[in-house]
């Protein structure tokens, strides 16, 4: 069972976007529409915020344009941010980096692209961090659904084909450059095109 001091050390950073219509899920929506791929985006954002609901961690809602004032993540237990940097890598780099300073001891990353993703493997990485530098969930695309580490490591961010099946293999090959200790949690289906659907069992 995860430790409670432990979750309350740990922040989890949740990236997200602003569900408007065209603008999220686009690749998706080359396959099935703009409206459908927004309604696909809406119930995965919903499946993220039911999963971390639960962890007594501290949860940090990071949105890729302005800050929503009232949305689904008008919660207690979330605190809203704003990315900045000039590249996805950049603007994970700056969230990991601003939560370390604040004197948190794990920080780990997720999305809302990842519908098979539960709670209780939130509690995995967070466990993992006991005894690793890194934890990564890895995707079957090749990317990763989940990043966290103990302590702010830049080159985790940097020098990585985003959006491309090589981002965890670069990442990993990053963790074992600098010979840090790092655990794989199961590797799980995201949602970036109409064919993984089916394979997270989301009918529309």
């Amino acid at each position: 069972m995860t430790n409670f001091n432990n979750l309350m050390r740990t922040a989890l950073i949740i990236f997200v976007r602003h569900p408007e219509l065209g603008k999220v899920k686009t690749r998706l929506a080359k396959g099935i529409g703009n409206e459908k791929a927004l309604s696909v985006y809406n119930l995965l954002l919903g499946h993220t915020r039911q999963i971390t609901i639960p962890l007594n961690c501290r949860k940090f809602i990071y949105y890729t344009d302005q800050v929503i004032e009232h949305d689904i993540w008008t919660f207690p237990g979330y605190t809203k941010r704003q990315q900045f940097g000039e590249d996805l890598g950049a603007r994970m780099s700056n969230a990991f980096k601003e939560l370390f300073e604040q004197g948190f001891k794990r920080v780990m990353i997720i999305g809302s692209d990842c519908y098979q993703l539960q709670t209780h493997v939130l509690e995995q990485g967070i466990d993992a961090l006991n005894d690793n530098d890194v934890v990564v969930g890895p995707t079957f695309d090749g990317g990763y659904y989940l990043l966290g580490c103990n302590h702010y490591i830049p080159e985790l961010f940097t020098d990585k084909d985003w959006s491309t099946d090589q981002v965890a293999t670069q990442t990993i090959s990053t963790i074992s450059q600098l010979k840090l200790n790092h655990s794989l949690l199961e590797k799980l289906h995201d949602v970036d095109e109409a064919a993984d659907l089916e394979l997270n069992g989301i009918s529309l």
